[in-house]
C-alpha cells in the first residue's frame, strides 16, 4: 500500500523537556499518527496530526470488551546524529499475530513502518540525545464501534504516540529483587499470554502491587496449569544461566515473543553460548542455587533492554544469585544490544532502520 500521508503539523508546539527531566510515559511530542478503518472498506485515511484527545462515545466497544492491541519500541539518537529504530520489522510482525488473536483486521506492514518513520520524522527534535536516553514509540489499535453487543467490532482505529523517555538506569545497573509468585496466573495455554493487549497487563497488576508491598521490584510469573514451572518476570522475558548454558522458557503460546528476547538469544549463539529454550521448573532453579551453578539471571525487554536479577524468594525462601551482583553475560548482552541501538557498533543483522 503505497497511500500518501497527510500531514497537518501543530501551530502550537509544546516546549521540549531537557534530557535530565525525563522519566518514563508522561512527556507526548506535538504529533500522532491516526488511520481509521471500516469493514467492506479497509484501513484508510492515514494521516499525522496535532497531539490531541480522542472523541469516544461512552458506548465504544474497547472500554467494555477489551477488544485492542499495542506495541512498544524505541528511537534512538547516535552520537552521529542519526535516528534509527531498533528491529522495527519484528514489532510489525508482533502487531499483526496480535491482530489475528483479537479478531482485528490485518494492517499493511509497509504502511504501519511508515507511520512509525514519518512521525518520528516529523518529531525527529524531540528524540533525545544523552545515553541512555529515547524516544518510546507507543502504537495501538482499538475497537470503536458504538455498540454493547459482543461480538468484533466492524470498526477501528489505528494510532501511535511518541514520548521522550529518560535513562533506565540513571543511577546504573543494579541488580533487583523478585518475588516468585504462585498465587496468580498471567497467562494459560490457549489464553492471550502471546497477544500483546492490555488485558494482559491488567491481570497482572494486583501481583505486581503486592510484591512492591513486600519490598520486591516485580514478580516471576509460573506456569498457569501447573503452577511450577518458569514463564516470564514482570512484563518481561526471563533468563537464567546455570553453569554454562543460558536457559529460557519456550514460546509455546502463554509468553509474549520478545524483540529483546530474539536479539539476545541471537546474540548468545553467535558468541558460542549454549542456549536451551525449554521449560525450567522453580525446582530446578532452587537446586541450581544450592549446588552453585545458578551464575545469573536476568530479563530482557524493550524498556530496560537487560534487567538483571540478584535474588528471587519463592515460599520465604532467598535465592540469591551471583550474590547480587551483575553478572559477565548480562553486562556483556546489555552493552551489545546498546552499542547497535545507538550505533556506535557495527550492525551486522541489520536490526536497526534509519529515519
Amino acid at each position: 500500500m503505497n497511500e500518501a500521508i497527510r500531514i497537518t503539523r501543530t501551530t502550537a508546539p509544546k516546549p521540549r523537556p531537557r534530557d535530565s527531566e525525563l522519566g518514563f510515559g508522561t512527556v507526548f511530542t506535538d504529533h500522532m499518527f491516526l488511520m481509521d478503518y471500516q469493514e467492506g472498506k479497509g484501513w484508510y485515511d492515514p494521516r499525522v496530526e496535532p497531539y490531541g484527545p480522542l472523541h469516544l462515545e461512552p458506548a465504544t466497544a474497547v472500554f467494555h470488551y477489551a477488544q485492542a492491541l499495542f506495541e512498544g519500541l524505541k528511537a534512538f539518537r547516535g552520537h552521529d546524529g542519526r535516528v534509527r529504530l531498533f528491529r522495527p520489522h519484528k514489532h510489525v510482525e508482533r502487531i499483526n499475530a496480535t491482530a489475528r488473536r483479537l479478531c482485528i483486521p490485518p494492517l499493511d506492514p509497509e504502511l504501519v513502518l511508515r507511520s512509525w518513520t514519518t512521525l518520528v520524522d516529523v518529531d525527529r527534535d524531540w528524540v533525545p540525545s544523552s545515553v541512555g536516553t529515547a524516544l518510546y514509540i507507543r502504537p495501538a489499535v482499538i475497537a470503536v464501534d458504538p455498540y454493547l453487543g459482543v461480538r468484533p467490532s466492524k470498526t477501528y482505529l489505528y494510532f501511535v504516540i511518541l514520548s521522550p523517555v529518560g535513562a533506565y538506569y540513571p543511577e546504573g545497573m543494579n541488580p533487583v529483587r523478585i518475588k516468585v509468585v504462585d498465587t496468580y496466573v498471567r497467562a494459560v495455554p490457549g489464553g492471550l499470554g502471546e497477544a500483546k493487549t492490555g488485558a494482559n497487563y491488567a491481570a497482572s497488576l494486583l501481583a505486581a502491587e503486592e510484591a512492591r508491598r513486600e519490598g520486591f521490584t516485580q514478580v516471576l510469573w509460573l506456569d498457569g496449569v501447573h503452577r511450577r514451572y518458569v514463564e516470564e518476570v514482570g512484563t518481561m522475558n526471563i533468563m537464567l544461566r546455570i553453569g554454562d548454558e543460558v536457559v529460557t522458557p519456550p514460546l509455546t503460546g502463554t509468553i509474549l515473543p520478545g524483540v529483546t528476547r530474539d536479539a539476545a538469544l541471537t546474540l548468545l549463539r553467535a558468541w558460542g553460548v549454549p542456549v536451551a529454550e525449554r521449560p525450567i521448573a522453580i525446582d530446578e532453579v532452587r537446586e541450581a542455587a544450592r549446588a552453585g551453578t545458578l551464575r545469573e539471571v536476568w530479563g530482557t525487554g524493550t524498556a530496560a533492554v537487560i534487567s538483571p536479577v540478584g535474588e528471587l524468594a519463592y515460599r520465604g525462601e532467598r535465592i540469591v544469585v551471583n550474590e547480587g551482583r551483575i553478572g559477565e553475560l548480562t553486562r556483556r548482552l546489555y552493552d551489545a544490544i546498546v552499542a547497535i541501538q545507538y550505533g556506535t557498533a557495527p550492525d551486522p543483522y541489520r536490526w536497526t532502520v534509519e529515519v
